[in-house]
Formats: structure tokens, sequence, C-alpha cells
């Protein structure tokens, strides 16, 4: 029996799904594979990078190390030339001249010690010969830059001291005579100052010795390691020549495990992290300088390279998707025009019916939606209505405390305070008319009317006189900034009402507190003007901050207030394209931000 209309289209979206799936497939399998390679490659790209500052960070290391070994080399051969150190070891000078000499070579040079031993590695005279722990008196002849120096003229080597326990650089040379050697002068030099360079730096730095201990490092966990597993041999020499006595260095722990070729990158394991590590040797004393750099950063721009190239991808993979998709709709409904065409005379009746019924529902909508605007005109027309006793109540207030004012000064005779008093008065009066005036026209209005430039400034000293005698009652201080005055997009007796709302709420919180201070500043931010307004109150809780747009909301006493002031404020502000908000201050109290568009004249101003 042959398929009907409905059982081909369902085998014809059987097959359309599964090859959906199976594109699906391909495609993630795509993006994996594009992910695995981009990740390698920035992984591969990233170490280069890694290596060549490891590169640059060891060659400027590098010479700073043997510059400052430089600046000492000479030092013992020149002492050696000295007529008191030649005749101390001729046994024809004193001791104390020879310490003397020594002791200002030292203070002069900026070497940690200045010493003279003789043939038998016995010191005679030391710059320290005064102090606590001097060398006079020791024999160092067990020490390699002793007898490098008696055989070959010169020596140098790091180890701890084996008298003071602090350790040093130790640069000889061999002092001859006509007959033969006379003895060894030695310079110590402290290399401390490198490495506290590099520990305030954050640079994992160091300086390894001839049979791979660290003696120099940035990080202090790994001072007196050695690089690599200590051989028997490196164990006997530094038993033998006591370099670092006492610190236990055969004990520790390795830091790399295997030996370091010079040159050669290696990938360390360590707590904090890969790290990727490069050498290069320091001649000719066979010390070893290596620096690390962490990987971290490297796997990172990995990642986000990676995730960058799978969102690109799976885009790119949509898109062909989205394309491949239309078609394949496109094709279907040509396929069911033919089924439909069949069933055209089926439906036409219940189409029929359908129509009826769709007139009858728009109707239904067209008059629900007629009765939701009606109902919107009423809630609005409420509204205002509050909105007049509380925008009215506040010049009210301020012109009843102008006439008080005004009747002291009668009775005190001070006509010019009256008059003064009267003309503040009738302006006040004349703001109520123009704001009762407004907003008795707001409801048959059908929009703010249009936006016209208006000065900031102007608007902030209206705000500010009618709030005064608020201030002055409570005992606020109002301060105003040396404000800019630029042009702002709006309506100027809506702009007063609300910036009055905002620095009448300020002083009312300011009251509250101590120090009773009100801050009013402005600016320029980009294309909007900024108004700041800042008092020192108690602050703000987060559950009121949530809740102060809400209307009929307040935190004042009974009579101090009809919680409509901020849901107006944000109205008036919103419908000129600004925005207000609240912040706790750092000190203390609420900061209130005003952003309101600039005019375009202020914004060229601004630009050029």
């Amino acid at each position: 029996m042959p398929q009907s209309g409905g059982n081909r289209l369902v085998n014809l979206w059987s097959r359309r799904a599964n090859r959906a799936i199976l594109a699906t497939c391909l495609v993630g399998l795509a993006v994996v594979s594009l992910c695995t390679t981009v990740w390698f490659l920035a992984v591969h790209n990233g170490t280069l990078r890694a290596e060549r500052d490891l590169t640059d960070r060891l060659t400027t290391t590098q010479r700073a190390v043997e510059s400052e070994i430089e600046r000492f080399r000479y030092l013992p051969s020149v002492v050696g030339e000295d007529g008191r150190i030649r005749d101390h070891l001729l046994g024809i000078g004193t001791s104390n001249q020879a310490n003397s000499y020594l002791q200002a070579v030292r203070d002069m040079s900026g070497a940690d010690e200045v010493y003279l031993l003789d043939t038998g590695g016995l010191t005679l005279a030391a710059s320290n010969w005064d102090e606590p722990g001097s060398f006079v008196g020791n024999n160092y002849s067990f020490r390699p830059y002793f007898s490098d120096a008696m055989r070959d003229g010169a020596g140098r080597y790091y180890a701890v001291g084996v008298t003071t326990g602090k350790p040093g650089y130790f640069l000889a040379a061999r002092v001859s005579g006509p007959d033969g050697p006379l003895g060894v002068v030695v310079a110590k030099v402290d290399m401390a100052p490198i490495e506290v360079t590099w520990s305030k730096a954050g640079e994992l730095t160091g300086i390894a010795d001839q049979i791979g201990i660290v003696f120099l490092s940035g990080r202090q966990d790994w001072k007196y390691r050695p690089l690599d597993a200590l051989t028997p041999a490196a164990l006997a020499t530094l038993d033998a020549e006591r370099r670092y006595d006492g610190i236990g260095v055969p004990a520790k722990q390795p830091i790399v495990g295997r030996p370091l070729l010079s040159g050669a990158s290696l990938v360390l394991d360590d707590p904090s992290g890969a790290l990727l590590a490069s050498t290069v040797q320091i001649e000719p004393d066979g010390w070893t300088l290596f620096s690390a750099l962490p990987l971290a950063p490297v796997y990172e721009e990995a990642r986000l390279v990676t995730g960058i190239a799978g969102l690109a991808g799976l885009l790119a993979s949509a898109i062909v998707l989205v394309l491949r998709q239309r078609r394949q709709f496109t094709r279907m409904k040509l396929e069911q025009n033919a089924v439909l065409e069949r069933r055209v005379g089926e439906r036409t009746e219940a189409l029929h019916h359908e129509i009826e019924e769709r007139k009858r529902t728009e109707a239904q909508l067209r008059d629900m939606q007629e009765n939701l605007i009606h109902a919107a005109k009423l809630a609005a027309l409420g509204r205002m209505s509050a909105a007049i006793v509380h925008e009215v109540s506040q010049p009210l207030s301020a012109l009843e405390n102008t006439l008080a004012a005004s009747g002291l000064h009668a009775d005190n005779k001070a006509l010019p305070e009256v008059k003064r008093n009267l003309v503040s008065a009738r302006d006040l009066v004349r703001r109520m008319q123009r704001t009762v005036k407004h907003l008795r026209t707001f409801a048959s209005r059908k929009d703010a009317g249009a936006l016209q430039p208006v000065d900031l400034a102007g608007v902030l000293d209206a705000a500010c006189e009618i709030v005064s005698p608020r201030a002055r009652e409570i005992g606020v201080l109002l301060e105003r900034d040396s404000v800019e005055a630029p042009a702002v997009l709006g309506n100027g007796p809506r702009l007063e009402q609300a910036f009055i709302n905002l620095i009448l709420n300020a002083v009312d919180a300011a009251g509250t507190g101590e120090q009773r201070q009100v801050g009013i500043g402005a600016g320029i931010d980009g294309d909007n003007a900024v108004v700041a307004i800042s008092d020192t109150g108690p602050g703000m809780p987060k559950e009121v901050r949530d809740r102060l747009f809400e209307p009929f909301f307040t935190t004042k006493t009974s009579g101090g207030g009809l919680g409509l002031g901020l849901s107006i404020t944000r109205t008036i502000l919103e419908e000129f394209g600004g925005s207000v908000c609240f912040a706790s201050a750092p000190g203390g109290g609420t900061v209130t931000r005003v952003m309101l568009p600039l005019h375009l004249a202020s914004r060229q101003a601004v630009a050029s």
C-alpha cells in the first residue's frame, strides 16, 4: 500500500535529522582538532618568546656579575705592591702599619675584607685586625685561592668564611720578591647586593659554582642546593675545602636532578608551577648562571588563543549549518507544496472559520488595549497629583522660613534684609507657580517637549538657594565647589526640582551626623555632565538602597516626606537621557552621582 503524505514527511524529517546529527559530530571533531592544533602552536610560540627573554636576561645578568667582579679584580695585586705590605712580609715593617693600610683600603674600595697571608697560609695582617672575628692568626692554606695564588700568581674562590660564617668571593694575588714568593694578598668581596637586587625584582636567577652548588639566588629556597645530584668527587672537594662549612649541602634536594647544558632550555617542576630555565657559563670561574621564567603566562595565553579559535570555529560552523539548514528548509517547503495542495480543499472551510475567530479576537485585543491605555493615563494622573503636594511642599517650607526671617529683620529694623527676603519670597512664589503650572499641564502633554540647552550652574544655584534655609535651620554647612558651567539638554524648572530633591535629602542626612556638611561639585565626563552631591550622614544600608526608587518608600519619620522625591527625580532625569545613582563615601556618608547629556555646543567645546 502506498505511503500517505504524512508518513513521507516523517521519513523525510528522520533522514534530515540523521544527517544533521552526523554533520554536528563532524563539526565537533573539526573544532576539537582546530583547538588542539592552536593550543600546541600557541604553547610553542610562547615558549620560544620565553626562551628569547631568558637569553636576553642571562646576557644582561652575566654582564652585571662580571662588572661587579671586575671592580675588585686588580685590588689584591695593587695592595701587594705597597711598601708597607712588602716590608711586613720581609720582617722589616710593623704589623700596625700593615693593618692600618689594609683597613683604609677596605673602607675606600668597598671590599668586604682585605688581609695578608704568608707563604704558609697564616694571616699576618687584616683589615679587621681590631674587630671581633679577626682573621689575624688564622691559617687558610687549605683554601684553593691560596694554593692557586702561590702556584699561578692569582686565585679566586667563592665560599662561606670559616671564621665569620659570611659568604664571599675571595680574590688572591701573590706577592713576589727577588728570591721568590713572599706571601698572598686576599680581598673578600660581598656579592649579597646582587642577590638582594634579584630578590626585589622577583627574578628566578641564581649562580652555581664549579661543582653545581647554588651560592647566589633570587629565591632563598634555591640557595646552597645542588643543581643536580652531587658526585662522590664533588662531596670530597666540599669536605676538603670546607667551602660551605656547617650548611649541610649534601643533604639538600637537587633543584633539577639532572645535568644542565649551557644555553639549553629545560622545563622544571616547581611548587609554584612549571618553569622554563636556561643557563650560561661565567668564565674563568667556571660558574653556571641560570635563570627561569614561569610558564603559567604562556599556558594562559594559549588557553585564551585556543578559546578564541574554538569560538571562531563554532561561529563559522554555526553559520555554515544555518545556511545549510536554510537550503534544506527551502527544499522541504517545495516538497511540502504538493502535499499541501491536496489538503487545500479540506482546509478551506476551516480557514474561513479561523478568519472569523481571528477578527473577533483582534477586536477584543483592541478593546483591551484601549482600556489599558486609559488605565495607564489614570495611574499617571494619580501619581502627578501626589507629586503636586510633594514638590510644592518644599518651596512652601522655604517660603515660610524666608518670611519668618523677614519678620525678625523687621523687628530689628533691618530694612535692606527685609527687602531682600521679600524679593526671595516673591521668587519662591513664582517658582511654585511654575511648578504647579508644569505639573498641571503634564497629564495633557504627549511628550516632554523639545529639549533645550540649560545652564547647569544656574540650575544648581537655584536649587541651593531654595535648600539653604533648611540647611541653616538644622546646622548643615552647604559647600559649593567651583563648578564648570556646561550646557546640558533638558528643562530648567524640572531639573531644578530634581536637584532640590537630591540636595535636600543630602542635607537631611547630614543633619543626623556630627560634621554636618554637604558638598556639591560638577564636571564633565566624555559627552556627559556629572554632578556629585556628598553628605556626611550615617550612610545608606543596602536594603534601603535597593528600595530607594519605590514610590511612597521613605526612611524619614512621620511627616518628614511622602516617599515620592527620588521616584520623581529619576523620572525627570531619565526623561532627559540622564541617570542618578548612590554610593557609600569612603569616610562615611553617601555620594549621589547625576549624569546628564551635554548640549551639542558644550560637546564641541570639550572636544576642541
